[in-house]
């Protein structure tokens, strides 16, 4: 079990990777065709080089461009959720809990478990009923005119896989605790 959720998290990992990557070139691209259509329509341009003129009116940002970023960056968050969860990875705030015994400590991490396997489900679960209503109503981003439940289902179906990995890795704290072992991420990379 620990590998095939291992692997789960690190391939959507590595897709809310790739989704980013993607989504930094189109922002690069959108970008340097908006300064290509400025510099087109400038006057100096126009005198020094005018037959550039026309080509660099041509070019502008690419349409849509922060529709597809709000969906890509909605997506990479919760891809990136499970790698998180399993490396155990999320701030800690260590005030008070230094100078609480071991045992204590080993509950507390596995009540915080418990917590976010169940807000994780509590979100998915909402975002399933969000894509249902946003695909009964038919609503379309303002540009694009893409269907506003295809973001919905993309990040449904990374939060499906977060709260899984959640509700596993609030399994093994739980055991964990009833074991008394130590706390460890299950894919061995250190905490610190």
């Amino acid at each position: 079990m620990q590998r095939m959720m291992t692997a789960l998290a690190r391939a959507m990992a590595l897709l809310g990777g790739l989704v980013l990557v993607s989504l930094v070139i189109l922002t690069c691209l959108s970008v340097l065709g908006r300064i290509a259509n400025t510099l087109g329509h400038s006057d100096f341009v126009a005198a020094a080089v005018p037959f550039l003129t026309s080509p660099l009116r041509a070019l502008g940002p690419i349409n849509g461009d922060y529709e597809l970023i709000e969906a890509g960056i909605a997506f990479a968050i919760f891809a990136f959720l499970p790698w998180c969860q399993l490396n155990r990875g999320h701030a800690n705030v260590e005030v008070l809990t230094g100078f609480f015994p071991a045992v204590t400590n080993h509950f507390l991490a596995a009540l915080w478990e418990i917590m976010f396997a169940l807000v994780i489900v509590l979100i998915t679960w909402r975002l399933s009923v969000g894509m249902s209503d946003k695909m009964r109503y038919g609503e379309t981003t303002f540009l694009l005119q893409m269907p506003v439940w295809w973001a919905f289902a993309i990040c449904t179906a990374a939060a499906v896989v977060a709260s899984v990995v959640a509700v596993y890795s609030a399994w093994l704290h739980i055991r964990e605790l009833i074991n008394g072992q130590s706390s460890t991420p299950v894919t061995g990379v250190s905490e610190h």
